[in-house]
């Protein structure tokens, strides 16, 4: 489990395609000299576990299943990654609970989607767009917690296929939020709790859908 708030950016120092997995090589002397094999580590919002580390850099294994529906496919050597450990039960929550599953891939817009009356920034204030993909949009509300790229974010607008969030400096400096340009994908994951919640009261919604449907058609 994690928070959304990211320790630290590691490079990517080498990929390794293997016959069941692609294994990465992340430098991070802060990250890594606090991991175990074994261990649980945040890699751009997925969690992975560490199957090497030398107190300087540490490995991590992806499958197929893992590259086909993140951004983890996407990347490089020497891109960055947004990295966080696991918590313990002592640790605080700064963000929200984030469990490293990743509920779809979305991209950086430019700005709101054509039609969508979006609120105007301030003139410091720095918006960021990203597409949603279909099936998330149901747990997203204004104010609401999302997780993008790892980081633990505020909801500001949400449009059909699309919400901004706002960025303050300090994310933008620490994160690889504040380099990735428009285009770019990002792994998003809703909050766990909306996402609970929604699936045990939408029984129930449906139940009452089909009554009044059923009442409708009596008369």
């Amino acid at each position: 489990m994690f928070s959304g708030i990211v320790e630290a950016v590691g490079t990517v120092t080498e990929i390794v395609e293997g016959s069941q997995a692609v294994r990465f090589t992340i430098s991070e002397s802060a990250v890594a000299s606090r991991l175990e094999v074994g261990d649980s580590v945040s890699t751009s919002g997925v969690c992975l576990t560490v199957i090497e580390c030398d107190g300087r850099s540490f490995s991590v294994e992806a499958i197929p299943e893992t590259l086909r529906l993140t951004t983890l496919g996407d990347l490089r050597e020497r891109d960055g990654v947004n990295l966080e450990t696991a918590l313990s039960l002592q640790d605080g929550l700064g963000g929200h609970l984030v469990s490293g599953h990743v509920d779809g891939v979305g991209e950086r817009l430019s700005g709101p989607p054509d039609g969508y009356d979006a609120r105007q920034p301030d003139e410091d204030e720095v918006i960021h767009w990203y597409s949603i993909p279909p099936g998330l949009r149901r747990f997203l509300v204004p104010k609401g917690s999302i997780t993008i790229a790892g980081v633990s974010l505020t909801v500001v607008d949400v449009a059909p296929d699309a919400i901004s969030v706002a960025l303050i400096p300090h994310t933008l400096e620490v994160t690889t939020l504040g380099t990735l340009t428009v285009g770019g994908r990002v792994n998003l994951e809703a909050d766990m709790i909306a996402k609970y919640v929604t699936e045990l009261i939408e029984p129930y919604l449906e139940a009452l859908r089909e009554a009044a449907g059923a009442g409708g058609r009596e008369a």
